[in-house]
């Protein structure tokens, strides 16, 4: 696999946000994620967007991660929130996301980044084995979707 950086509008990451959002979509029989996000929220030292390509330069999986600082949302100073982690279907099963995962935490903590932070839904129960096989454990709700009941947050230190 080869994991390229880009930005958050790049053709690429935008045909798999697309697909992400049409999973989301079908899963929780909504309109999908509506997290407000810019390209400018990923773009480095505050954040990266990766976006992996197959042996023919198919992009196949994503992941990013974006700074967060205190505020009334429940972030915590020096946090870097996971976004868009995702792989196509007829990608899933080799580790990829294990490999995204590792490459946006090792950035985040380069970055001076102390806890990396997800949200994900009840309905993804892949990712969260994911993550909690990666050492992530459920911290105080935050973000967009904090007051709903299917949404899980998850930390893990970074530093230390």
């Amino acid at each position: 696999m080869n994991i390229q950086r880009r930005s958050y509008d790049h053709p690429d990451a935008v045909k798999l946000n697309d697909q992400v959002q049409l999973e989301y979509a079908a899963r929780y029989g909504d309109e999908g994620d509506i997290t407000p996000l810019d390209p400018t929220m990923f773009a480095p030292p505050r954040g990266v967007y990766l976006v992996a390509y197959d042996d023919r330069d198919r992009p196949v999986a994503t992941g990013a991660w974006r700074a967060q600082e205190t505020n009334d949302e429940g972030y915590s100073d020096g946090d870097a929130e996971i976004k868009r982690m995702f792989v196509i279907p007829e990608g899933r099963g080799q580790g990829l996301a294990r490999r995204i995962l590792g490459m946006l935490e090792d950035d985040a903590r380069a970055a001076g980044r102390t806890r990396m932070v997800l949200e994900t839904g009840d309905k993804q129960p892949e990712a969260i084995a994911l993550y909690r096989s990666s050492g992530y454990e459920p911290c105080e709700k935050f973000g967009h979707y904090r007051t709903y009941d299917s949404s899980l947050c998850m930390a893990k230190p970074l530093q230390g």
